[in-house]
Formats: C-alpha cells, sequence, structure tokens
C-alpha cells in the first residue's frame, strides 16, 4: 500500500511539474513578443527565444519570433531558416506562410514567393491575403500579360472584391510592345452592282506602359460588276498617352486625296478610371469630305466585372444642323491575356469610327443602319495575334430602301 501512495505521489509532482514548466515557457513567450512588438529590442528577443526553443523545441511560436527577429535585423537567410522550419513542423501555420512570402517578394524571388503562396492557397484558399501577396510576387516579373491572367482567374474567385477589378482595370491601359501587322476586311452586298469592298491596312504599333504610338497605311478598292470604280490609299496616325493614374487620352489623324476616303479625319477621347471597375470616355470627331465638314461628339461608358469588359459608346453628330446619334454595344470575354479574348458587337447608327464605310460617311449618318457582330482574337505562341471578325450590316441607302452587308475582318500582328 505504502509502495502504490509512493508512486501515485510521484506521478502527481511529475505533473505539476509539467504544468509549471508550461507556464514558465507560456510567460517566457509573452515576454519575447513584448520584447519584439513592444520595445523593439530585436538582441534580447533573439536570447529569449534561442532560451523558450532550449526549453520547449516543440514551441513553434518561438521560432516564429526568432526569424521575424532576424528578419528585422536584416539577417534573412536565418529568418528564411526559421520561417521554413516552422512551415516543414506544422505545413497549416498560416503566420509563417505569410513572413516568408513577405520576405521573399522584399528580396525579390518571385518563383520562391509563389511557390510558398501555392502551397499557403492550397491550404487556405478562401485567404484573400495570400492571392494578394502573390500579385506582388508575379508582378516582380514585369510582365504585364501574365499579371493580367492572374487577376482574370482570381476576379473570377472574388467577384465582388474590387481591389483586383481596379488593378486588373489599370493594368489593361498598361502593356509594352512592338507589333507589326495586316488587316484585310472583304465586304459583300445583296444588291446587284455594289462590291465587294477590300480594304487592306499596315500598320506598325509601338507600346510602352504610358505611350502608345501606331502608324498606319490603308488601302481601299471598292468594285462594282468586277471593276474598280474607286481606290487609294489613305495615311493614318494615331496615339495613346497616360494623362494621370486614372486617366489616358486617345488622338487619331488621318489623310487621303482619294474620294475613297474622306479628306481628314480627327478624333480625340478622353478616358478616366473611375473606380470599382468602371470607365468613362467622352471625345469629339471631326471629318471633311470634299462636300462638308461635320461633326460629332462621344459619350461613352465601360465595365469591367470578373473576366468581362462591356461598353456602350454614343455618338451625337451634326450635319447640316440636324442631329444624328449611333450607338455601338460591346461585351468581351477575356482569356489568358487582352489579345485573348471573344466579342460580340451590336449597333445602330453609322459612326465616324466605322473604318469600311467612313468614304460614305456623309450619305449614310442621315440613313438607318442595324448591325450585329462576333470576332474572336488569340495570341500563339506569345509572338503572333491573329483576329477574325464578322459583321453584319442592314443598311439604309436610300429612304426606306435596305441593302444587307457582311464585312468579314481578318488580323494577324507580329508581336516582339
Amino acid at each position: 500500500m505504502k509502495k502504490i501512495v509512493f508512486i501515485i505521489i510521484l506521478n502527481l509532482l511529475y505533473v505539476v511539474n509539467l504544468q509549471a514548466q508550461k507556464i514558465d515557457t507560456d510567460s517566457l513567450l509573452v515576454k519575447t513578443a513584448s520584447e519584439l512588438n513592444t520595445q523593439k529590442d530585436y538582441a534580447k528577443t533573439i536570447t529569449l527565444a534561442h532560451l523558450g526553443i532550449k526549453n520547449a523545441p516543440d514551441y513553434l511560436d518561438f521560432h516564429l519570433l526568432l526569424g521575424r527577429a532576424h528578419w528585422l535585423t536584416q539577417q534573412k537567410d536565418s529568418a528564411r531558416y526559421y520561417f521554413n522550419h516552422v512551415i516543414t513542423r506544422n505545413p497549416t501555420y498560416k503566420e509563417a506562410f505569410g513572413y516568408l512570402s513577405r520576405l521573399e517578394i522584399e528580396e525579390k524571388n518571385s518563383t520562391s514567393a509563389v511557390a510558398v503562396l501555392d502551397k499557403a492557397i492550397s491550404f487556405y484558399p478562401e485567404e484573400k491575403e495570400f492571392y494578394l501577396l502573390k500579385l506582388d510576387a508575379i508582378a516582380l516579373e514585369r510582365d504585364d500579360e501574365k499579371t493580367i491572367a492572374y487577376l482574370h482567374s482570381v476576379s473570377e474567385k472574388f467577384p465582388d472584391d474590387k481591389i483586383f477589378q481596379n488593378q486588373l482595370t489599370e493594368l489593361k491601359m498598361k502593356s509594352v510592345s512592338d507589333r507589326i501587322g495586316l488587316g484585310y476586311n472583304y465586304t459583300t452586298f445583296n444588291r446587284d452592282g455594289v462590291g465587294p469592298w477590300h480594304l487592306v491596312g499596315l500598320q506598325y504599333v509601338r507600346e510602352r506602359k504610358k505611350l502608345t504610338l501606331i502608324g498606319r497605311v490603308n488601302y481601299a478598292d471598292r468594285r462594282s460588276y468586277g471593276n474598280s470604280i474607286n481606290s487609294g490609299f489613305q495615311y493614318e496616325f494615331e496615339t495613346y498617352f497616360t494623362n494621370s493614374k486614372k486617366s489616358y487620352s486617345f488622338i487619331n489623324a488621318a489623310f487621303s486625296d482619294e474620294i475613297v476616303f474622306p479628306k481628314l479625319r480627327l478624333s480625340y477621347s478622353y478616358f478616366r478610371n473611375l473606380g470599382k471597375g468602371w470607365e468613362g470616355d467622352l471625345g469629339a470627331r471631326y471629318i471633311r469630305t470634299a462636300d462638308s465638314d461635320l461633326y460629332a461628339g462621344v459619350l461613352g461608358i465601360g465595365k469591367y466585372v470578373g473576366s468581362y469588359w462591356f461598353n456602350l459608346k454614343s455618338y451625337w453628330q451634326w450635319d447640316n444642323d440636324t442631329m444624328y446619334p449611333a450607338f455601338t454595344a460591346t461585351a468581351r470575354y477575356y482569356f489568358d491575356t487582352k489579345f485573348d479574348y471573344a466579342t460580340l458587337i451590336a449597333g445602330y447608327g453609322t459612326s465616324p469610327d466605322e473604318r469600311v464605310t467612313l468614304g460614305q460617311f456623309e450619305q449614310r449618318v442621315s440613313l438607318n443602319s442595324f448591325r450585329v457582330g462576333a470576332g474572336y482574337y488569340i495570341l500563339l505562341w506569345k509572338h503572333y495575334c491573329l483576329g477574325l471578325q464578322g459583321v453584319l450590316n442592314r443598311q439604309e441607302y436610300k429612304p426606306d430602301n435596305y441593302q444587307s452587308e457582311f464585312d468579314m475582318f481578318f488580323s494577324i500582328q507580329y508581336k516582339f
């Protein structure tokens, strides 16, 4: 009996000792955290953390505090070692993922940061902070297309989050590339003796984050009954430039001495990021033909919703003191990059932004026009931008008389 009582007493003393040790360890952890976060005494933090690890090697909080103290004293290799140790011992330690990924981002180690964050996201798929950190890590690569692709995917996961949508909107305004390309329009009509029309454009695009310059030479040939009736060249210059962090402008000027084109076309639009994925557009157009000068005001509104972009543009046009409105609605769904998307188009009226029929703008502006179209654009092998688009237009060519026009557009650009 005495032996049994002795064993019980020994066990009680052991439990009490363990409990006291735990209390002492917890107190030491609180003291270590205070030295780090409140007193900012990093040397003392390191000393106390090592003492805590010696007394309780399984207390990973000491390793985490030790990693933070080393990071704050610019001993980043040591900090990385302790953060990795915590994750190895406990792969679901959320705070360790956060600290280690921020350290790698600070060191501009994009690949390492993304690897850490992918692992963190696998354990915490709803933790938005990890997605934001991954955005910072990807941005280190300075690959706008890769960043846009990531933002598209994460916007689908968090469709109501405005941070991702706003960054996607702003990034779409910026890009860096040089492109040379060829565009071709083939337009047919269901009326005898009209068409087909051919429009070919050769262009060079120099795109930078704050300035895009485009030079274009266009050649048009309008045919009837197998013969060319009008043809000629047009020379065009276009630019987009950043005004501020939330706005940019567009300017276009085109010249021609041929009847198949207007003599002069001038365009200007001011675009403003309104926040929450919205963008506004305010502009003006001027067209000089052989017989008249035509003016138009432009008002548009666009909205990014995840991978979708919706836009409605209106044109308010004057001719002989009469107002003739025109409207174009566009919807796009983006895939991997800004060069990869499917689009739907619908519109009413003739606008000064329509290249194919611009030579007849003066005759068409007062007549009805109803059109629908669809297109698909893709980037292949990182260099080739291909596009195919078709538009069906029900055009009034004189009061109460209509013709059907079908325009097929193909484009190819080499991106370098």
